[in-house]
């Protein structure tokens, strides 16, 4: 079925583009939720007037992700772990334990943000990449030190 979104939704495509997607999707949690309407020649006359809207609201927040992004570049968080006799860690450092020291510093990250492939398990100074918007990323370094 040929819907039209009415919201980003990061699977399928941004506000206002055309997809593709299942019957089932379609009827069952896009169209109740509003999230998408059916791609009728109605519709797409409605998303064409809207279109112009949408793309200064892109950009405005792209704007806005920019200059967030220019912000977090470079800024940088010490965790302290505890550590055995041989310098390992006795956990690991987590999403959690990142965005709980960085805002220590006064800057609110959200976990999905973080992109964090797996938790760090051993000394040193790492470098971890933020998503915050689609396309734009900054890089923070976390340093785990021991206690």
């Amino acid at each position: 079925m040929r819907i039209i979104l009415n919201e980003t939704i990061e699977s399928l495509g941004i506000i206002g583009s055309e997809v593709m997607v299942s019957d089932g999707y379609a009827r069952n949690y896009l169209l109740p939720k509003k999230k998408a309407v059916a791609a009728t020649v109605s519709n797409r006359k409605m998303i064409d007037q809207r279109k112009k809207k949408v793309d200064l609201q892109i950009a405005k927040e792209k704007g806005l992700a920019e200059e967030m992004a220019k912000r977090l570049e470079g800024l940088g968080c010490k965790i302290v772990a505890k550590v055995s006799q041989e310098d390992r860690l006795y956990g690991s450092v987590t999403a959690r334990d990142i965005l709980d020291a960085m805002e220590k510093k006064g800057v609110k990250i959200e976990k999905q943000m973080l992109l964090l492939s797996e938790p760090i398990k051993t000394l040193g100074k790492f470098s971890v990449s933020v998503r915050i918007y689609k396309g734009v990323e900054a890089e923070i370094t976390v340093e785990v030190v021991p206690e």
